[in-house]
């Protein structure tokens, strides 16, 4: 398929409410977007967190006294839960998605990385929107992402995407807390800029997910230097998809 490339991370926050619950409308809405740059001339990777808050869902609360048990408990439940509210959204637009787990080691250099390539190039050729997460179930210690950025950013440089787009509950790369008065986003970043001193102490984090904003920016550069621009926009702003696509100036841009 003749279709730009765009690798698309919604993280934790962006899909949950303040009782950390999945928000089916606001999936929903992203669906709707992929759905319109799909027709527009965009082949679309979704990468998707939200499966041990699905999972928490399901469980209540889990016996398991060990952290990383835990982990691979309510993110097994919860995984087939995410996909089925995506497998039938897309379904409403006449789309058909796919689920790709990975481990960091599946991204080395080897025979794992040219199954994934394949998978992948076969999906995109076939008009499958792949949803990609980290293999909770087995990825502990050394074969984990520092978070679902770093594996948007892999599976971009994998499928050699045209655009990284990493969806957040913020607005952007601010020059201090977003919720104070004094500061400003950050429109555009070259990629010899140096803006990492912004996030030190006004990080916001990012609830039940593992990534804040400094992880975010480190991602957001390294892509970019992979010759692949990037932007950390607004989740929940309206359009913010089809917007950047569009060319409209929308969070923070970081210029291949």
């Amino acid at each position: 398929m003749n279709k730009k490339r765009v690798v698309i991370k919604v993280g934790t926050n962006v899909m949950t409410n303040r009782d950390n619950r999945i928000v089916v409308p606001i999936l929903n809405e992203l669906v709707r977007q992929i759905a319109e740059v799909y027709e527009n001339g965009f082949m679309p990777v979704l990468v998707s967190s939200g499966s041990a808050i699905a999972g928490k869902e399901v469980l209540g609360e889990c016996l398991a006294k060990d952290d990383a048990t835990r982990r691979q408990i309510y993110s097994s439940v919860g995984q087939p839960r995410m996909m089925r509210h995506y497998y039938s959204l897309f379904h409403n637009h006449g789309m058909r998605c796919a689920q790709i787990l990975a481990t960091k080691r599946d991204f080395s250099p080897g025979k794992h990385r040219e199954n994934m390539i394949n998978c992948y190039e076969g999906l995109l050729d076939e008009g499958i929107v792949p949803i990609a997460n980290e293999d909770d179930a087995v990825s502990l210690t050394l074969s984990m992402f520092s978070d679902n950025d770093e594996l948007a950013s892999l599976v971009a440089e994998l499928i050699k995407a045209d655009a990284l787009i990493i969806l957040t509950d913020t607005d952007g790369l601010y020059t201090g807390n977003p919720d104070h008065k004094d500061s400003r986003k950050i429109d555009e970043v070259h990629h010899e800029e140096e803006v990492e001193h912004y996030v030190q102490k006004s990080e916001k984090g990012e609830g039940e997910g593992r990534g804040g904003m400094k992880s975010k920016l480190k991602i957001a550069k390294e892509t970019s230097l992979k010759n692949i621009p990037t932007y950390i926009a607004n989740g929940k702003q309206k359009n913010v998809i089809v917007d950047i696509l569009n060319g409209k100036k929308i969070g923070t841009k970081f210029y291949a």
